[in-house]
């Protein structure tokens, strides 16, 4: 399939209190299947849907931006609108979302769980975000990276790149953070003004220094200190498999990270002057790129997936990390994920109100990107806010179509959830959609 071939159908209808699912999946494929409908789909206490965001998302479900869409908008701390609208998997067969479904949250795993873990420790005494990263992972404590500091990772200022297929150079999750310290910072940045380059590497470390600190791995850590004191039961690491039904699918195969991984390191076997190892096209899911890894002990360790993935992480390098990363991993669903950024607001019942300031602030001032600890801020320009919001409000986005943004003046919170990487990744302008959602989302409230 050419990457801008589209699935030839979408569900086109929202599912809400009352819908015939069976009726609408027979719409969406006329073909005849069994579906399993005993998983619980639409809890009781449902709020009511928006008809002017559910209409503008099921009009992206029809321009086949996204197949499927779920939502949850409200302010001080309670749910005002909530819905779900399309497919949660198109292929092999159909299967509509619902309020109950779980997404693949993406770099939402960032501000939901890594750095709200990183601000309570630091509360009761256990971290100091100003201390160096080789306080705590001691493979950082060598030339050039002995000055970087947890609140650098934290507001991605570090000086680490964006990204890196890290499963091409570790044999094991436990390499991972020497890999990483061997990897040089922007040439261009000096260690007090560093410009902002958001990079899951940061996070990734991040993860690493709670689970040493703590001796836990982080998703125990975050069921402990997250989910479990906020009553949060969809919301987790590595769903079981007997949740696979409720779970919407990712991409077919790794088409998107496996072209990503190739130029990645093309260039930099360029720029050793090694000989260039052979574009493989996207849909090449049986190319050995392993074969040309910088690194030999590396080689075999991660074979590239082929199935649609559904249930397990999108993220290559947390796909490696067995599913638990500070950067990606995290699954969850448009209420809980409400529930969970609520405690960046006033009236937090997990984090005191002193420390609430870490998420509002401008930690970047002077650089081209308004950060606070983890969220960017409306205030950066062309950023998916849109104009709707204020210059204070806080968001972030996921690469699986997720994104969270939070007026912390009216205590309001705006959470979309999509799986616009199924099947495949499109080019969809994610950002306009995201604004136009958060601008419904505003009026609502207000009218």
């Amino acid at each position: 399939m050419s990457l801008l071939r589209r699935p030839s159908f979408y569900m086109r209808r929202r599912v809400s209190a009352g819908s015939n699912l069976a009726s609408l999946i027979r719409d969406a494929n006329p073909d005849s299947y069994s579906y399993n409908f005993s998983a619980p789909l639409i809890a009781n206490h449902m709020a009511s849907s928006s008809d002017t965001i559910s209409s503008f998302l099921d009009s992206e479900v029809e321009k086949r931006s996204f197949p499927s869409a779920q939502y949850a908008v409200g302010e001080d701390g309670r749910i005002i609108a909530e819905d779900a609208i399309g497919l949660a998997v198109v292929e092999p067969e159909p299967v509509p979302a619902t309020l109950d479904t779980f997404y693949d949250l993406a770099s939402l795993t960032k501000p939901l769980v890594t750095s709200l873990l990183v601000v309570m420790f630091a509360e009761r005494g256990q971290l100091d975000l100003n201390s160096t990263l080789a306080v705590h992972l001691n493979e950082f404590d060598g030339e050039g990276k002995r000055d970087v500091t947890l609140l650098q990772l934290l507001t991605h200022t570090s000086g680490l790149p964006n990204w890196r297929p890290l499963y091409l150079e570790a044999a094991s999750r436990d390499e991972l953070p020497a890999v990483i310290a061997r990897i040089s910072l922007e040439r261009n940045s000096s260690s007090s003004a560093r410009e902002v380059i958001y990079s899951d590497l940061n996070y990734i470390l991040l993860g690493f220094v709670l689970e040493r600190l703590t001796s836990q791995p982080l998703d125990k850590l975050a069921q402990a200190e997250i989910f479990e004191p906020l009553g949060l039961t969809r919301t987790m690491f590595n769903p079981p498999p007997e949740l696979i039904d409720q779970i919407a699918a990712t991409e077919h195969g790794q088409s998107f990270e496996l072209a990503n991984a190739v130029a990645d390191l093309t260039a930099r076997r360029q720029s050793r002057g090694l000989e260039t190892p052979a574009q493989y096209a996207a849909e090449d899911h049986g190319a050995s790129l392993l074969e040309h890894s910088l690194t030999a002990s590396s080689r075999d360790r991660q074979p590239w997936r082929k199935e649609m993935i559904r249930g397990k992480v999108h993220d290559g390098n947390a796909h490696f990390m067995a599913g638990v990363a500070g950067h990606a991993g995290l699954f969850s669903t448009a209420r809980e994920c409400f529930r969970i950024a609520n405690q960046c607001l006033r009236g937090s019942k997990l984090l005191k109100p002193e420390s609430l300031h870490w998420f509002s602030d401008n930690l970047t001032c002077g650089r081209d990107t308004s950060r606070s600890i983890a969220w960017i801020l409306a205030a950066t320009r062309d950023c998916s806010a849109g104009p709707a919001l204020p210059p204070s409000a806080l968001g972030h986005n996921g690469f699986t179509g997720t994104s969270i943004w939070i007026d912390p003046g009216k205590r309001r919170v705006f959470v979309l959830l999509t799986n616009r990487v199924h099947p495949r990744v499109y080019p969809v302008d994610m950002r306009v959609i995201r604004q136009r959602f958060n601008a419904l989302a505003v009026e609502m409230l207000e009218n």
